[in-house]
């Protein structure tokens, strides 16, 4: 049986907990932030130190456009064999992760209402 994974936070990933505090702190949900923290460090990382391929392959979606299959094919050959790209949803969240041997690199994390587009900002009123 192979040990467990190592669960390591990448400069992106924490990036994105710094996008989604301010997200939070502009609509009223401060504590929410407190509440993901806890969730990420209490049940996520362990459940994915646990079960690292929990998350859906990233890569097998079947892309829509020839632009789209060109970045996944690009993508495939830039990570190699021993590379699994795997997301999950928790709660609000969307969770990008790369398993490479013994290591999980959280890579992304997105509260679901990031990822709708901003029209606000294309259109001014």
């Amino acid at each position: 049986m192979a040990p467990n994974p190592t669960v390591r936070l990448t400069a992106n990933f924490e990036r994105n907990l710094e996008t989604i505090k301010t997200f939070l702190e502009e609509h009223d949900a401060t504590r929410a932030f407190s509440v993901l923290l806890t969730d990420l460090f209490d049940r996520i990382i362990p459940n994915l130190e646990r079960f690292p391929d929990i998350g859906i392959d990233f890569l097998a979606r079947a892309p829509q456009s020839r632009e789209g299959q060109a970045h996944i094919e690009r993508l495939k050959a830039r990570l190699g064999e021993q590379v699994r790209l795997r997301e999950c949803i928790v709660g609000d969240y969307l969770i990008l992760y790369a398993v490479r041997g013994s290591n999980l690199y959280l890579l992304a994390i997105k509260h679901h209402l990031q990822l709708s587009f901003d029209l606000k900002s294309h259109w001014r009123a």
